[in-house]
C-alpha cells in the first residue's frame, strides 16, 4: 500500500553542474521491489517526475517542489520509497535544487560515473527502483565535504508527524530530544 502511494508523489534528484565527483557506496537491506512496467509507470508518474527518474532528466531549478523545504522528514525515492536523505543532512546550497551532505541510507543509493557533459561527474541512483535521483559534488559542507544534488521530482517527502504511519517508524528517533 505504501509504495502504491508513493507513486503518486513527486520528487527527483538530479544533477548540479559544479565540482568533480565523488564516490558512493552501493548496497541495501531494502525490501526488494517488484518494479512496475513502464506504462504503469507512466500512468503513475507526473511527466516530469517520469522525465527525472526514468530518462535522467534534470527539473529547472526554484521551481521545484523541495529545494526550499525546511520542514523535518525523510525524502524516499518516488518510484521505490527506499529511504535516501534526511532533513537533519539538508542544507541550503544556493544551486535551486534539494542539497544534502549526507545520505540517510548510504546502501540505497548507487553511484555511477556520468560523462554527459564535458567534465565527468557522479550520477546518483536508487538501488531498488534504479530512479536517477542527480549528483554528488565534492563541494559541500564538513563534516562530508559532500553535496547531494537532487532533483525534487525523483522524491517523495515524508513528514516527521507521518513517519509511523507510512512505515518509517526506525526513522522516528533521528526526531526525538
Amino acid at each position: 500500500m505504501i509504495r502504491k502511494l508513493l507513486f503518486l508523489s513527486t520528487i527527483l534528484l538530479v544533477g548540479c553542474m559544479t565540482g568533480p565527483a565523488a564516490d558512493i557506496p552501493s548496497t541495501s537491506s531494502f525490501a526488494p521491489l517488484t518494479m512496475p512496467t513502464d506504462d504503469e509507470l507512466q500512468e503513475k508518474l507526473t511527466e516530469l517526475q517520469y522525465k527525472v527518474t526514468q530518462k535522467n532528466g534534470t527539473e529547472p531549478p526554484f521551481e521545484n517542489e523541495y529545494w526550499d523545504n525546511k520542514k523535518e522528514g525523510i525524502y524516499v525515492d518516488i518510484v521505490s520509497g527506499e529511504p535516501l536523505f534526511s532533513s537533519k543532512e539538508k542544507f541550503k546550497s544556493g544551486t535551486g535544487w534539494p542539497s544534502f551532505w549526507d545520505t540517510i541510507s548510504p546502501e540505497n543509493v548507487v553511484s555511477k560515473k556520468d560523462f554527459l557533459l564535458v567534465i565527468p561527474r557522479t550520477e546518483l541512483r536508487s538501488r531498488d527502483a534504479n530512479s536517477h535521483l542527480g549528483h554528488v559534488f565534492k563541494d559541500g559542507p564538513e563534516p562530508t565535504g559532500l553535496r547531494y544534488c537532487i532533483n525534487s521530482a525523483a522524491l517523495k517527502f515524508v513528514p516527521k508527524e507521518n513517519l509511523v504511519n507510512e512505515g518509517y517508524e526506525q526513522y522516528m528517533e533521528m526526531f526525538e530530544g
